[in-house]
């Protein structure tokens, strides 16, 4: 994927001599200067800092999403930021595509959709957007939204904050345990954002509400997210560009031998790629020959 706010594969090999006897990987990226976890330890941010970063993390899924994907797993430990407030999103080991069945089990808890946690089978990219807004959350208090002990605990916390679900909601639950479960909470009302989020402006808040909104059909996309007033000064469409679809279906019943020697051939292609950009000229010792 080639997007300024996805990290960049510089370089890909294998100590291995030939595809029968693969069995590591290296992947070169370019040296980040921290993550968000790490940078959130140590300093509050600005709202304008806020700001570039929600809409810099929104650019990449837009572009993520476009290709027919659902990262899944966005935290702020995948998020790498330079020294210029640069970022790029990280670690797609549990991407998929967007059509794929899903398994329950997937991203770190504490900034899981909760449609995940209900067993829903097939949900949808909105649960990257529900990740956005307890990254944001945190960057704007300092602290964890839902630092859920377990399962069940996390779906408490979440409630206890967003409301108690309405029955369309719960009608969308294919899960009949999730849904009685769900139906026999205590009836909550959401918690007012103005109260739980003193510092935060008005615009702030309303993002925050839109993207973590409990039913996954209310959030926004990616794109109307970055077109929200909070993100005006940033929001450019001639400079949010998106991806080509990715078909990977022809690939899903491939054996363990037929996956090595794909992952082999690729590794070769790019290495041979990588040789030709080296040694192309450019444009200045072009302009001096």
């Amino acid at each position: 994927m080639n997007h300024e706010n996805i990290i960049d594969m510089l370089d890909v090999f294998t100590p291995d001599i030939n595809a029968t006897s693969l069995q590591d990987v290296y992947f070169v990226s370019m040296l980040m200067g921290a993550d968000l976890s790490s940078i959130l330890k140590i300093q509050r941010l600005s709202d304008d800092h806020i700001q570039f970063l929600v809409y810099q993390i929104l650019r990449g899924l837009k572009y993520i999403h476009s290709a027919g994907l659902i990262h899944r797993d966005l935290k702020p430990s995948n998020i790498a930021v330079n020294e210029d407030c640069e970022l790029k999103i990280l670690d797609f080991g549990l991407a998929r595509q967007t059509d794929s069945e899903m398994t329950g089990y997937v991203a770190t808890r504490w900034y899981r959709a909760p449609e995940i946690m209900l067993n829903w089978m097939h949900y949808t990219q909105t649960v990257d957007i529900w990740s956005v807004g307890c990254i944001m959350a945190e960057l704007i208090t300092g602290r964890t939204l839902f630092p859920g002990a377990d399962h069940i605990d996390q779906l408490t916390r979440i409630m206890n904050v967003v409301g108690t679900p309405n029955e369309e909601f719960l009608s969308k639950i294919q899960s009949d345990e999730a849904r009685n479960y769900i139906r026999n909470l205590p009836k909550t009302p959401r918690k007012d954002f103005k109260r739980l989020f003193p510092s935060a402006s008005p615009d702030a808040i309303d993002l925050l509400e839109r993207t973590l909104n409990l039913d996954p059909d209310y959030r926004p996309t990616a794109s109307e997210a970055m077109e929200h007033p909070y993100l005006k000064q940033y929001h450019d469409p001639s400079d949010e560009p998106v991806s080509p679809p990715l078909d990977i279906d022809s690939d899903g019943d491939l054996t363990i031998d037929q996956w090595k020697e794909l992952i082999w051939n690729e590794i070769g292609d790019f290495a041979e790629e990588r040789a030709k950009r080296l040694a192309a000229p450019t444009a200045n010792n072009g302009a001096m020959s």
